[in-house]
Order: structure tokens, then C-alpha cells, then sequence
């Protein structure tokens, strides 16, 4: 019969009634734990641009990274520069001034230069890079500097700065040692931070690159808003 536990000898029924509390304690913790669960602090989605960022990665989304080649400009894009051959840069080719030994004057003086534009984006801190060949010293020249300027560039304080056609600009030095190295864009007083270049609007900018010696080459200009804002690039050739 239904419910009927007459059957159960007596000598069992501690051990039924003990089993039969043990299930209800059982289910009595259950609830309990599903209950904390339920109110405890669920997990937080993680910003993968954040973990990326604090492990020194370039995170998502980031400004990309300006890179020109001298190979790809047209020739009215030279004032009293050429173009030189040579298999070790992007196209075959870089942009240089022969070495007649003479002495090459800084901006605002109009000396050998190229222009040329770029895209950047407004409020971002961008390095700048030269792959420079410095070239065999004779005269006056060590065939080792450029100077850089651009349109739209602005200071802390939003005024212009390194515009083209004044006295402001950043300097690539390179080194006495001949062959190509990768060369920062320094500023007059040498302070990292203050050779970084912000612009004031996005868009397109105008580049001047002028040969701060004779006998200078150089194939590649780069702006870097993360991945080489610190450390110069490890490749000859960076891509695009």
C-alpha cells in the first residue's frame, strides 16, 4: 500500500530517519550555496585593449603608424635633391644631395628639401624617425643631418610649432660612422618629451625635410604614435 511503511523492521528505523535527514540537510546546503552565488559579484569583462596595453603591446584601435617611402614620391617633390639608387631600400631607391664639401644652412633658409604629405590624427603624440645614410664626409659636411618640419603641428600650449618656412624644426642627427641607421627627430633643447609631435587637427599634413648637410640620403620618414615611440625600429624597412 501507498505510504505504507509497516514493513520496515524496527531495528532500521534510526538508520531510515538518520538517511532521511542527512537528504534534507543536503538539499538545505544546496540552497544555501546557490542562493550566494546568486548574490555574489559576478566577473567583469575584461578591456583587451587594457591587458594589451599594461603587457606592452600596441592595444587595438590605436592610431596606426605613419611610414613613407622616399621611392614612392614624385620628382616635383625635390627641391635641388635627387634621387639615388641603391637594392637595400623600399623601391631601390632614396632621396639625397651630392657632397660638393660645402655648408648647408638650417630653416627658414631654403636649402635642398622634399615635401611631402601624411595622415595624422589630432592630440596624438607621434616620434619621429629618419633611416638615414650617412654619407663619406668631405669639407665642411659629415653627410649625417636633416631637418624635419610640418604643417598643423602645435605645442602643450596649442601655439605652432616646427611649421614650415620658420626657424622651428627638429633635427635627425646621425652618426659619424658611414652606412644607414635609424635616426630620432630631436628638439633644439634634446628633451625626449619635448621632441614628440602633436597636431591640431586630423587629416593631412604637410612634411619638409630639409638636408641639414651635403652628401645625406635618407629612404624612409615614420611617425610613430606606440610601437616605436620609444625604441627605433629593429628592421631596415618598416612596413605599411
Amino acid at each position: 500500500m501507498k505510504g505504507d511503511v509497516s514493513w520496515i523492521p524496527k531495528s532500521w528505523a534510526p538508520m531510515v530517519v538518520g538517511a532521511a535527514a542527512g537528504v534534507l540537510t543536503w538539499v538545505g546546503l544546496t540552497a544555501v550555496v546557490l542562493s550566494a552565488w546568486a548574490e555574489a559579484p559576478q566577473p567583469v569583462p575584461v578591456n583587451s585593449a587594457v591587458v594589451a596595453q599594461g603587457q606592452g603591446q600596441k592595444p587595438a584601435g590605436s592610431p596606426p603608424e605613419v611610414v613613407v617611402y622616399m621611392s614612392e614620391l614624385p620628382k616635383n617633390a625635390l627641391f635641388e635633391s635627387e634621387f639615388w639608387k641603391d637594392p637595400a631600400s623600399p623601391g631601390g631607391q632614396l632621396i639625397g644631395t651630392p657632397n660638393t664639401g660645402d655648408k648647408l644652412d638650417p630653416p627658414p633658409e631654403n636649402d635642398p628639401h622634399v615635401t611631402f604629405k601624411a595622415q595624422v590624427q589630432r592630440g596624438v603624440p607621434y616620434r619621429c624617425w629618419i633611416h638615414m645614410k650617412v654619407g663619406a664626409p668631405k669639407g665642411k659636411s659629415q653627410a649625417n643631418r636633416v631637418y624635419v618640419q610640418f604643417s598643423d603641428a602645435v605645442d602643450k600650449a596649442n601655439k605652432d610649432v616646427f611649421s614650415p618656412g620658420t626657424g622651428s624644426y627638429l633635427t635627425a642627427q646621425g652618426p659619424t660612422q658611414q652606412g644607414w641607421t635609424w635616426v630620432p627627430c630631436d628638439g633644439a633643447d634634446s628633451k625626449a618629451s619635448e621632441s614628440l609631435v602633436t597636431f591640431r587637427t586630423s587629416g593631412e599634413v604637410t612634411v619638409r625635410v630639409q638636408m641639414g648637410m651635403e652628401g645625406v640620403g635618407f629612404d624612409q620618414f615614420l611617425l610613430s604614435p606606440a610601437q616605436f615611440l620609444e625604441k627605433p625600429p629593429a628592421e631596415a624597412i618598416v612596413k605599411k
